[in-house]
């Protein structure tokens, strides 16, 4: 799985268990889900994102074989 992937993962299941738990547990909560978002929309025009950085520490992945996917 390519980094952009678990990016993308990542993202979704921090959307998905913000709204659970604001839905459950506290309404507070719904702000991760903004937090995300905002970070997703800052992450495609600067090109910075911050848990792509962190992927990348945790999971180096091995060099990839003329575009083999």
């Amino acid at each position: 799985m390519t980094v952009e992937r678990k990016v993308r993962v990542f993202a979704g299941t921090m959307i998905l268990l913000s709204l659970a738990l604001g839905y459950w547990v506290h309404p507070g909560w719904f702000l991760l889900s903004a937090f995300v978002g905002l970070n997703l929309i800052q992450s495609a025009f600067t090109g910075f994102c911050p848990a792509e950085k962190i992927i990348r520490r945790i999971s180096p992945q091995p060099p990839q074989a003329f575009g083999a996917r």
